[in-house]
């Protein structure tokens, strides 16, 4: 038997419990409300998707968990000083869709969408030169599965492409960084900076006044990693004095995003809910069921998350 625990609503956890079930048919997925209480201290696995900490310590035993989705870093706050293991979902598709929207709003910027949408509204008829995309450069912050995709597939469709990330990666065709004084060199070089670090206590706010002020007079930024992220005060401003000319922005500090939130209405703020890569299924599901099935044979974990960086 394994728990299904998850903040999820109700007829989706019912939906994903299914899924997993017809995946794993020699196994039982259940919902944790549905594990009686002596059945509790038997339990070595979960299956979670950003489980509520006082469920997880109901199970006095549990070894490891396997998260249905890619980011895990709430689970890395609330098991900090806990010896459970944590498996986060490494799909490749997962990869390629996001490859797909980093391209998706790229070009957006690219092309000039949201002028050309401005204009419209005002019945202003006016068209701009032309920028080729070789001659535009992408800046990727982050070049884990997610952002090495996103570059290949940028660098296919003829951008420049630059990259950073905590340790020196090697892609071809794509300029890469890490310490410090490259990602200073390559903030200076993006006239697009695409977000997709993981979110942990090193990247918290690390988009900050400072690390805009680096980017070049009018250029723009995706964020598809974490609202954290982003000091949103300073994006605010580099927005208003037009440093910032647009940002297209998927994820935030805290979602549904409120009502209230002056990003809805700022005219140089895309707003998307949390789209940019949506966890397939079934995929997800035969991942989840092929690292389990390995654990069933072996009594080996699957590659976990290192607490220590938070991924």
């Amino acid at each position: 038997m394994i728990p299904f625990i998850s903040q999820l609503p109700e007829a989706e956890q019912t939906i994903w419990i299914a899924a997993l079930n017809r995946a794993l048919p020699d196994e039982r997925v259940i919902h944790v409300s549905e594990v009686e209480q002596v059945e509790k201290k038997h339990c070595q696995l979960a299956i979670v998707a950003n489980p509520k900490a006082e469920l997880l310590a109901e199970f006095e035993n549990l070894t490891w968990l396997h998260s249905i989705w890619a980011g895990v870093e709430k689970l890395m706050i609330s098991l900090a000083d806990s010896p459970i293991e944590v498996v986060r979902l490494i799909d490749p598709r997962l990869s390629s869709t996001m490859a797909e929207a980093a391209l998706a709003w790229t070009l957006y910027l690219h092309r000039d969408m949201p002028r050309y949408a401005k204009q419209q509204q005002n019945k202003h008829w006016q068209q701009h030169p032309h920028i080729l995309a070789s001659e535009r450069r992408i800046g990727i912050l982050g070049l884990g599965e997610l952002g090495q995709a996103s570059a290949k597939q940028l660098r296919k469709n003829g951008f420049q492409v630059l990259g950073w990330s905590r340790t020196k990666k090697h892609i071809a065709n794509v300029v890469t960084y890490s310490d410090n004084d490259g990602l200073a060199e390559m903030l200076s070089k993006s006239d697009i900076l695409l977000c997709l670090l993981p979110l942990t206590p090193a990247t918290q706010g690390l988009v900050d006044k400072a690390i805009l002020a680096n980017l070049p007079q009018g250029s723009a930024i995706i964020n598809f990693a974490r609202g954290g992220l982003i000091d949103n005060d300073a994006l605010i401003c580099a927005l208003n004095s037009k440093h910032i000319s647009h940002a297209v922005l998927d994820v935030f500090d805290h979602e549904p995003l409120a009502p209230d939130s002056v990003f809805w209405q700022h005219p140089d703020i895309t707003v998307l809910p949390h789209i940019s890569a949506p966890t397939n299924q079934a995929s997800a599901c035969d991942i989840v069921a092929k690292n389990i099935m390995q654990y069933r044979q072996t009594g080996i974990i699957p590659v976990c998350v290192d607490k220590t960086i938070g991924y």
